[in-house]
């Protein structure tokens, strides 16, 4: 090769090369998929499924979005559980174990599940397995002591379940204000935002007394799309995980490519429904590009 030729094939090779390593082909916004879980109910609070995906209209930041991908709400599900191991849970783990294996025994035969337990840290005591009595069985080994490290729990758990493919969602259950974590509140808030996983969270006992912890585990559920709960007896705990299982069956999941962004700014989404009257849908508000 002359020397010419060579030096014009290494400029060319190098320029390349530059191009490929530009921020702007490493990552576009317009390859990703923007999921949204919605829950839809009749005016007397009653699931409406079996809805088609051609009724469903989806707009980000008031443009219409084509669907790329939807599941039904008879689609399997990852589930991950996420329960209070602290100290303050001497009293009450017995009855939250109880209401978990319940819940388990909802789940079908499809569906992935996997536990963890938090005080100081977290902790992955059984990772996602379609065998339910190997779940029931790290649940009832589970013991209470320590402090509680709630926001980092929630962020690596919500971090862990966004990686799984098709449906998911967290549910967390307290019993006592967060006292170990690195993260505060409000970036557990926005990293929930995020991820988008619905994140079911259930607050009882000494969790009650902090107005600031209720209203970020109620804007937790709200923006991911899932529900918050306030369990105020004991005995009420049983209730409040049958209706998740009940909400987690009865959810779809709408997947489209989101929009050409250059900004990091909330985009807000709003979810309607073609032939239906009176009706309601629980969605997620929106998402952070990045």
């Amino acid at each position: 090769m002359k020397k010419l030729d060579l030096l014009i094939f290494l400029l060319t090779s190098g320029a390349a090369i530059c191009a490929a390593q530009t921020p702007e082909t490493i990552f576009r916004a317009d390859s990703r998929l923007v999921e949204v879980y919605a829950t839809v109910m009749d005016h007397k609070g009653r699931y409406i499924d079996g809805i088609p995906q051609t009724s469903f209209n989806i707009t980000d930041n008031g443009e219409p979005q084509r669907l790329v991908s939807f599941e039904s709400n008879a689609s399997e599900f990852s589930c991950a559980i996420l329960l209070d191991t602290t100290g303050s849970m001497t009293k009450t783990l017995p009855m939250v174990r109880n209401a978990i294996l319940r819940l388990l025994d909802e789940f079908r035969d499809g569906d992935w599940v996997a536990v963890y337990g938090f005080s100081a840290g977290v902790e992955l005591l059984q990772d996602f397995t379609l065998d339910k009595a190997a779940a029931k069985q790290v649940v009832l080994r589970t013991r209470a002591g320590g402090m509680t490290a709630l926001y980092d729990a929630i962020s690596r758990v919500a971090g862990d379940v966004a990686r799984r493919n098709g449906k998911k969602s967290v549910v967390v259950f307290t019993d006592g204000d967060d006292n170990a974590s690195y993260l505060n509140l409000l970036r557990v808030v926005e990293r929930a935002k995020k991820l988008g996983v619905p994140i079911y969270t259930v607050a009882q006992g000494e969790a009650l007394q902090s107005p600031k912890l209720l209203e970020g585990l109620k804007e937790i559920g709200r923006s991911t799309g899932a529900k918050s709960y306030v369990a105020k007896k004991p005995e009420a705990i049983g209730e409040v995980f049958k209706d998740i299982s009940q909400d987690l069956q009865h959810t779809y999941v709408l997947s489209y490519r989101a929009p050409e962004i250059h900004d990091d700014n909330w985009r807000q989404i709003q979810l309607s429904i073609n032939g239906l009257k009176n009706y309601e849908v629980r969605a997620k508000q929106g998402y952070f590009p990045n």
